[in-house]
């Protein structure tokens, strides 16, 4: 598999992201190059699973902008089914970040909320926003590790942000993304049922 590696002296972990179609590997200086290899090797059906959804979202919102229409409100099926794609996904992105952070979690619920993309307990039980699966791939674990960090700190810190940033060093660029278009994702939910 095709990727473009950067090291960086500040990291600690090794991380992907899938951006344009792009496949960028991010990993610390002394990282061996058989070491990444086997990284990448073990995140290869992740990868190809987010190479699919952008070219599917990249086919989507190019045939959008040909016709002139925004992404609409989902249907009560295509909500069930992204609820689905998330109890699926999410869960799986938690298990892979938490022993990166050096936390345990309680309980993960997956809602179709119309304010929040997640939150942490006092117990450490997480709630997510289905609708993160909308969002570029990037976003997603942006919010998983900045749940995750709350069970090391459970305010917005200094040291809370520290803590993100050493585990997910993106994360102010996929937070902005969050901030400018997580309002049409949630306008994309559909009225409420009778």
């Amino acid at each position: 598999m095709e990727y473009r590696l950067i090291r960086s002296g500040r990291r600690k972990t090794i991380g992907i992201q899938v951006k344009d179609g792009n496949v960028i590997v991010r990993a610390p200086l002394r990282t061996s190059l058989k070491e990444i290899e086997a990284f990448v090797e073990r995140s290869e059906g992740w990868i190809e699973k987010h190479l699919r959804e952008q070219e599917k979202q990249k086919a989507q919102r190019e045939s959008e902008i040909a016709s002139g229409q925004a992404a609409g409100k989902l249907t009560w099926p295509e909500l069930e089914a992204l609820a689905q794609e998330a109890v699926r996904v999410i869960p799986q992105r938690v298990a892979y970040y938490a022993p990166l952070i050096g936390v345990t979690y309680g309980r993960i619920t997956i809602r179709n909320q119309r304010s929040r993309w997640g939150s942490c307990s006092a117990k450490g039980n997480l709630n997510f926003n289905c609708l993160l699966c909308l969002a570029p791939p990037g976003v997603l674990d942006a919010v998983v590790v900045h749940e995750l960090c709350h069970r090391k700190e459970m305010n917005h810190s200094k040291r809370f942000y520290e803590e993100v940033l050493r585990v997910y060093p993106d994360y102010h660029k996929d937070h902005a993304w969050l901030k400018e278009h997580g309002q049409e994702l949630l306008q994309r939910l559909p009225a409420n049922r009778q």
